[in-house]
Parts: structure tokens; sequence; C-alpha cells
């Protein structure tokens, strides 16, 4: 196992009722501005149960940060932010919303005059604008980690941003949301959970045993519950499972000692950047292909994965790491999700190649846990996925 240091500073309050816990998690003098996305709060009884929670608090309401929280948009929050002295953010959605509000909580004390620089040149965000959330849409784990995904429109460009001071001081998690949620943003949940599990377990053996168990037993439990909640999204027992898998896959614990991918997200960013598609299909498109092309380096752990989660006892090494490859596949595409870029876009060709030129224009010339992945090789998978 490799060395680590661990600290997750979140609260979470999970359960049936507690969104009503809000008013004791805000500190009483505070100014709060409430985020959200579209009008599904409006519909589903959430922004209700919110109002009543905050009717103690002075509010200002920002609204319309899209599945993709985009830069423009998040500067004319920033704008009343400062305009209004707010002290306090309550993110009211899924990942999306919250990511924008990290964004929000690092531009707030940002001392430059373009909070983009904060992507664009890598800035931990040691104090942030502090900020609770209310999880509407379990899929990112956002809700309890320091990590954030901005899109740049103009630039059509997606890019990752963190540090110590983003993490939520608290979190509520309510599984009755998952009732009013459709089943496109269902599978997309189920998927990025699953996905996010595999970058920080699909790598190779360095004797963590215990992270390789919990990691195998969200992914276990993903597959599990996925028909259940698919079926029938007021089932509260699966949608608790599937809330509280979703916060697990990324909250820190199971990439502690051990190596780490990400590169199927880096690739993944791109493929949303360029054609708009959903982030958790983004995911599946480029997996498999990647699992494909570095097999020598994967195919122990890969195995593993095979054994332990799909239970493939007979074979070879090599013939139960390439099932299991197909067996991820099949499950992607009993949610509904199709896994390969001409599934999306009929304007695939060339993107590798437009991968490949800003990987390199922003010096990521070594990806993946060897950090020898390299822009070359990203043409290259990004095209077994067309």
């Amino acid at each position: 196992m490799l060395n680590f240091e661990f600290k997750n500073p979140t609260k979470i309050i999970f359960g049936k009722g507690q969104i009503e816990k809000l008013e004791q998690e805000i500190p009483k003098q505070a100014k709060v501005m409430m985020l959200y996305g579209g009008g599904s709060i409006k519909t589903n009884g959430i922004y209700e149960q919110v109002k009543k929670a905050l009717s103690g608090f002075e509010v200002v309401e920002f609204s319309g940060i899209p599945a993709n929280p985009e830069y423009e948009v998040l500067m004319d929050a920033l704008k009343i932010i400062k305009k209004e002295n707010i002290t306090y953010m309550l993110a009211v959605g899924g990942g999306s919303v919250i990511d924008g509000v990290k964004f929000l909580s690092a531009a707030a004390f940002y001392p430059g005059d373009t909070p983009w620089d904060i992507l664009k040149n890598a800035i931990k965000t040691e104090k942030g604008l502090p900020f609770g959330t209310v999880l509407t849409l379990p899929a990112t784990g956002s809700e309890m980690n320091s990590g954030a995904v901005i899109t740049r429109r103009e630039t059509q460009e997606k890019l990752a941003m963190g540090g110590p001071g983003l993490f939520p001081e608290f979190s509520i998690l309510d599984p009755e949301v998952v009732k009013s949620i459709p089943q496109r943003q269902l599978a997309n949940g189920i998927t990025d959970a699953y996905t996010h599990v595999l970058e920080q377990y699909m790598t190779y053996p360095v004797g963590a045993i215990l992270q390789d168990r919990i990691a195998e037993s969200i992914l276990q439990t993903l597959i599990e519950i996925a028909p259940r909640i698919m079926k029938d999204t007021a089932d509260y027992e699966a949608a608790a499972n599937f809330m509280w898998s979703c916060t697990m896959a990324l909250n820190g614990l199971i990439q502690k000692g051990v190596p780490t991918d990400w590169a199927v997200h880096a690739m993944g960013h791109e493929l949303t950047a360029l054609f708009g598609i959903d982030h958790a299909r983004t995911l599946a498109v480029i997996a498999p292909s990647h699992y494909h092309y570095n097999f020598e380096a994967k195919k122990e752990k890969l195995a593993q994965y095979g054994k332990r989660v799909w239970n493939i006892q007979t074979g070879s090494v090599e013939e139960i790491a390439k099932v299991a490859i197909e067996k991820s596949v099949e499950f992607f595409h009993s949610l509904g999700i199709d896994t390969r870029l001409s599934d999306y876009t009929p304007a695939y060709e060339g993107t590798a190649e437009k991968v490949a030129q800003r990987f390199t224009e922003r010096g990521w010339i070594g990806l993946g846990e060897h950090k020898t992945l390299t822009p070359a090789d990203a043409e290259k998978i990004v095209k077994m996925s067309y």
C-alpha cells in the first residue's frame, strides 16, 4: 500500500426528511445565495422544503446553472455575490450545480482579474467562500469532495480544479429525491459512479487489500441496485444504496494508498467540450478502448475485477481480463448507455487528433497511473472509440 494522508471535513446528513436541518447548519447571520439548475426542484417539492428551512435567513437566489456548469453563467453569479456581499452559498442540485458553487467559492476570494486562470493554471484553493449542499441527483460525489469541473463554451474547454478549501461544510442526502429523477439521468448517475470507482481501481496491484475490497463492493452494489432503481425510482432501499454508493465512489477514501488513473476522464471531458455529450456517457465511450489499449499494464487488476465483481472463475488471467471488459460494456448497455462515439455524433472524424493536439498544447504528456500515456496514445484510444 502507498503512503497517504486523508482528511474529509464534510458533514453528511443522510436520510428521509433531513432537508429541514438546513437551518441548523448555516451560520445564523449569514447572507445566503441559493443556487440551482433548471426548474426541476420547483416541481418535485425540494424547492419548497429548502425555502422553508431557509425562512430565517436573508436569501438571494440564482438559477440556471446548466448540466455542464458554464464559466459565463457562473461569472454572472459571481457579480451578484460581490454586489450583494454574500457570505454563504447553498448548492441545491447535482454535481453540476455543486461544481459551479465550488468554482464560485474559489473565485469569490481570487485576487486576479480572470477567474478562469484558477482552472487554466491549476491553482489550488486553500480557502473559499463557505457553502453547503442539498444533493438532488446522485452521480459525481461532488457533495463530499473538493474537486470540480467547469466548462467554457466560447473556447470549447472543460477543465478541472480543486483544493482543500473547496469541501462542502455539509451535504444533505435525502434518498427520496431519487424518485423524481428521469431515467436518462439515473443511468448517467450509475455510470458516472461506476466509472469513478474504475478510475481509482483499474490500475495495478499494490497490496491495498481493504481499498480494493471497498471499491469492489461499491461496484457490486451499483450492479445489484441498478435494475431495481431503473424499474422503480420510489424503491427507497435501492435509492439509498444508490445515493451512498455515488458519494463513496468519489469522497477520497478508495483512492488513498493506491495508484489512480483518470485518463478516461481527461479524454471524456474533451468529448463533452466538443460535442456536448453527457459526461457519464463519454466515460462509457472511452473506458473500454482505454482498457483494451492498456491491456498489458492493467490485465492483473482487470482479471481481479472479473473474478471478484463479475464472478468469472475460469480461464487465464488474459481471458478473464478480456471478458471483464466486455461485462462492463454489457452493463453500460443494460442501462441504455451507448459506448461508441459514433452513437452520439456523425462528426466524429478528426476528434482523436483534436484531443491529442489539446493535450499537447496543455503539456499533458504523461497521463494515467504510470504517467506514460502520451497525446499520441490518447489519439489512438479515442480513435478506437469511434
